[in-house]
């Protein structure tokens, strides 16, 4: 293997599987080598199945970016006659850092502050959130609906039994605009329906590929069809509540500014992101086109008047990095909102919560008022 060349081979039947152990070596291996998958330059997928592998399958592209979110370069899928997967890898080679300081931080630091996929291994919790999902889908009658036209126009919808016209919680899964679903989410409706709410679990169209502000606005989108077919669906169009993690976080704290966006009666964020302009100065906010201070600041809820009619709580995980616990405390602070709930768990275990304990208790406390 030359300098440049990273090779990684999975055996696992399932294509999902066998793509998430051999994406993952070859990121310990960029991590190795002193790269990011910004210094991706092309690979070569060697497979028996190359039907299994090929990028229109939709859980194909969600678990390559479940590694690599949206740095993607060009992918030559390939036959061979052995069986498994073998991904070849190239990648540039890293080049040293501009002495610049960003809030604080020199740039290495901020990246770190800033990859919260450093409090986990992100590879068994991806297959763990998939795993419950799936349990909770399998159990739960939720209803798959389509509130726009695209393949990520979508949600899904959990009714608490026995409601006529029960209220409205919508949660925005997080993955820095770039990954994730909602089938791996959906788990974490059990605590809230289980207290009465109609639990809504939008997808919305991923990064880069779908632009933040085309993503913020089907976000308003899925909130107008919630309220529109509130009679259908027998929900409560006055008692609709907007919650978020991470990138949802910040997705639900702008649709909160949106002038299109129904009246919400409360917001609960979690460890979102609501000042943008730090993010530019990385690889990740380049590829978002985030380096563009203006549009940085355009999309950024803390350079935003305060929502006035929304109750608004905050929580962040008590695991998480310096980076993310100012960016809720700056938030609560412009918007004269309650000090951030400080969470057990770490930025991705903090979820836990919202099936019992604190944050499930704030969540009710907010949304009743």
């Amino acid at each position: 293997m030359s300098a440049s060349e990273i090779v990684a081979h999975s055996a696992e039947a399932d294509p999902v599987e066998a793509l998430r152990d051999a994406l993952s070596d070859i990121l310990a291996g960029l991590i190795a080598a002193g790269c990011g998958p910004h210094h991706l330059q092309g690979m070569v997928w060697e497979t028996d199945r190359p039907e299994a592998f090929h990028f229109s399958r939709h859980a194909v592209e969600l678990a390559y970016r479940e590694v690599f979110a949206g740095f993607r370069p060009p992918i030559d899928l390939r036959p061979k006659t052995e069986p498994g997967l073998t991904i070849r890898a190239r990648h540039a080679a890293p080049q040293p850092l501009p002495d610049v300081t960003v809030d604080g931080y020199a740039l290495r630091e901020l990246g770190r502050q800033y990859s919260p996929r450093l409090q986990a291994d992100m590879k068994a919790l991806f297959r763990q959130w998939s795993r419950d999902g799936e349990a909770f889908r399998a159990g739960h009658a939720g209803a798959d609906l389509a509130y726009g036209p695209s393949r990520f126009e979508t949600l899904d919808l959990y009714r608490p039994a026995g409601m006529a016209q029960a209220p409205i919680f919508v949660f925005i899964h997080g993955g820095y605009w770039q990954a994730s679903d909602k089938l791996q989410h959906a788990q974490f409706a059990q605590g809230l329906l289980a207290a009465g709410y109609a639990v809504a679990m939008p997808n919305y169209g991923l990064a880069p590929d779908t632009p933040l502000e085309a993503s913020l606005a089907q976000t308003v989108a899925a909130l107008n069809f919630l309220v529109k077919e509130a009679d259908a669906l027998g929900l409560d169009p006055a008692r609709l509540h907007v919650s978020g993690h991470s990138a949802g976080g910040h997705l639900a704290a702008m649709a909160l500014c949106a002038a299109d966006a129904p009246p919400i009666a409360s917001a609960l964020l979690l460890s979102g992101l609501y000042d943008l302009k730090p993010l530019g100065h990385l690889p990740l906010g380049r590829l978002l086109g985030l380096d563009d201070a203006t549009r940085a600041t355009r999309l950024s809820p803390i350079a935003q008047p305060r929502p006035q009619a929304a109750r608004i709580a905050i929580a962040v995980g008590e695991g998480e990095s310096d980076a993310f616990k100012e960016q809720s405390a700056a938030l609560a602070a412009a918007w004269q909102a309650p000090a951030p709930l400080i969470c057990p768990g770490h930025h991705f275990s903090m979820l836990d919560g919202l099936n019992g304990g604190a944050l499930l208790d704030l969540a009710l406390k907010t949304a009743e008022g």
